[in-house]
């Protein structure tokens, strides 16, 4: 019986790794960057502060907010829709955002 903890822990683990590599590269590439930065606030929020109000929050809900683009969360900017992203690249992205309060 013992003999199955370290598979069963292994198996969550790595189910609830972020690629980080991976969502650095989306973010660059479909110019996250340029609303977004990790600790301060640019056009938009912090990733820091993003992963602050949502703490707890299902990556798949973000990653449809991603998708879908907002108005009013943060102020009176809106975030346009990001339709280019695919489900699965924008909850990457979301799943990192949600992670980057952890980090420290």
């Amino acid at each position: 019986m013992l003999a199955a903890v370290p598979v069963i822990l292994a198996t969550g683990g790595a189910h609830a790794a972020v690629d980080v590599a991976r969502a650095q590269a989306l973010a660059s590439q479909n110019a996250c960057l340029g609303c977004h930065a990790m600790t301060t606030r640019l056009v938009g929020p912090s990733y820091n502060e993003v992963a602050a109000k949502y703490k707890g929050m299902d990556p798949t809900k973000l990653a449809t907010s991603i998708r879908a683009g907002s108005k009013g969360k943060w102020g009176s900017l809106e975030m346009p829709p990001q339709k280019e992203l695919s489900d699965a690249d924008a909850k990457v992205l979301a799943e990192w955002v949600l992670s980057t309060g952890s980090e420290k």
